[in-house]
């Protein structure tokens, strides 16, 4: 069986490719730097020995005006010897190409004449260099030019000292390319690992994250960069998550609560059945209590299904143009009996005529369970007021205002999550999803639900919905 190759993880890591990028890039433009620097010395040797050669030339073009061609000779044989004759030579030849004075040319007897060069400095008029190789390894750089109306120089200087130099700096670079390589990989490395060591931190904070354990936490720096940034991001998704899943744990608790009492009566009245019923009346008022607590269940599970839709947003509402103002007057002619029974004293207050887009049903579903809370929490002798009005030309804010014991503040926002009740409620008949319903189906239709509540005074559950400038047809 043939197992494929498999890199080794360094290589997979982003430290390795951030560091190789580095280590190149830095390289490549070190090696540019010197490549650039090699050229211009070398243009700057080449110049050098070229301005040399000229002033030679300017020599002999003025000993050849004052003492002829004679002096040109015996000046190119005492030039020769006090440089070196393997240091510089000079020719002197007619623009054909023939030769007739010159230095020791022992040395220099593999540099020739070349015609074409002569040609192009007939046709030009002015001076030509040339770079030859004298015995296959050393350059030299010649000049031909004119010194005299039909004399031509031809003269060359060893160019040992530039060679010597460019290999010099060739060593250099090389030793140096080697020694920039191996620091910019090192401190490419550790700048990388420093950059990357809050990514490390993360890591292990979420790995040592589990379902039990969510206190852990991404040490923040305050050096406000982008790592920094992304700690204090991932911090905050784990508040969230921690949240969430506090919310859930309390949700499942508080459902198994809600669900136990219930299930609990069920089981209770079927084993009284069972022990002490003897007639059939007795079992059909079990049944029917039966069947009352299994429509509570399903009310409750069928609430619990509305609110998930609705969040998720496949409520399926039907809107229409509703008369906000009706519908209000109705629901609370169906609470009058109620506050009656309760001696409580219960007004409805609607000036004008308003108009919503909304899913009748379900709008009034949310309203009967805010009203149904006021009277639910308000005690014998109290007041529950029902108010409407227009605000800012744009919402339509139905109040509903209570004089009951009024909500703790610690409370008074999460009243609205699923299957939350205060201590001060548990012995209430409720399943706490009236008003987490109530702030959805308000939220589906664009508007909210919000509480304002002192202690001891009473509450008031404002629901705010778009207002609409027209009329029922």
């Amino acid at each position: 069986m043939y197992y494929g190759y498999r890199m080794p993880d360094l290589f997979r890591t982003i430290s390795f490719r951030l560091t190789l990028w580095y280590t190149g890039i830095f390289s490549i433009s070190a090696c540019v730097a010197f490549v650039l620097f090699y050229y211009l010395a070398v243009s700057t040797l080449q110049g050098q020995t070229d301005q040399e050669l000229l002033e030679k030339a300017s020599q002999f073009s003025a000993v050849v005006q004052q003492d002829g061609l004679r002096g040109a000779s015996n000046l190119a044989v005492i030039e020769a010897q006090a440089a070196g004759e393997k240091l510089i030579f000079f020719r002197l030849l007619y623009p054909n190409g023939e030769v007739f004075a010159s230095s020791h040319m022992s040395y220099w007897k593999d540099i020739k004449v070349n015609q074409h060069l002569l040609d192009q400095l007939v046709k030009k008029k002015s001076h030509v260099f040339d770079t030859r190789t004298v015995d296959r390894t050393q350059k030299a750089r010649i000049l031909y030019a004119f010194v005299a109306r039909n004399v031509i120089l031809q003269t060359g200087i060893a160019m040992d000292a530039q060679s010597r130099f460019l290999n010099a700096f060739k060593l250099v670079f090389g030793v140096a390319m080697a020694f920039i390589i191996g620091f910019s990989a090192l401190s490419g490395w550790f700048l990388v690992r420093k950059a990357l060591l809050g990514v490390d931190t993360i890591t292990r904070t979420a790995k040592q994250i589990t379902g039990s354990n969510l206190q852990k936490r991404v040490p923040e720096t305050g050096s406000k960069d982008e790592l920094d940034h992304l700690a204090n991001t991932f911090n905050q998704m784990l508040d969230r998550i921690q949240t969430l899943v506090s919310s859930v744990r309390e949700m499942g608790d508080n459902i198994a609560h809600d669900l136990k009492s219930p299930v609990t009566r069920i089981r209770g009245m079927a084993e009284m059945a069972m022990i002490q019923g003897s007639t059939m009346d007795d079992f059909h008022a079990v049944a029917a209590d039966t069947i009352e607590e299994c429509d509570r269940l399903l009310g409750m599970i069928n609430t619990m299904l509305v609110i998930s839709r609705t969040e998720a947003g496949e409520s399926g509402f039907h809107f229409q143009q509703v008369d906000a103002t009706r519908m209000i007057q109705q629901a609370c002619d169906l609470f009058i009996p109620v506050a009656e029974d309760r001696q409580i004293r219960f007004t409805c207050s609607v000036a004008h005529t308003f108009y919503v887009n909304a899913d009748i049903k379900m709008l009034q579903r949310a309203f009967s369970n805010l009203v149904d809370n006021a009277l639910k929490y308000t005690d014998k002798g109290g007041q529950v007021m029902v108010q409407a009005r227009q605000k800012s030309g744009e919402n339509l804010e139905i109040q509903v205002i209570d004089s009951g014991p009024g909500i703790d503040p610690r409370f008074q926002e999460r009243i609205f999550e699923r299957f939350f009740r205060a201590e001060s409620s548990r012995n209430s008949p409720g399943t706490g999803l009236g008003l987490p319903l109530a702030r959805t189906i308000a939220q589906a239709h664009g508007g909210d639900v919000r509480l304002k509540s002192t202690p001891g005074r009473g509450s008031v559950f404002t629901l705010t919905l778009p207002y609409c400038n027209f009329q029922v047809i």
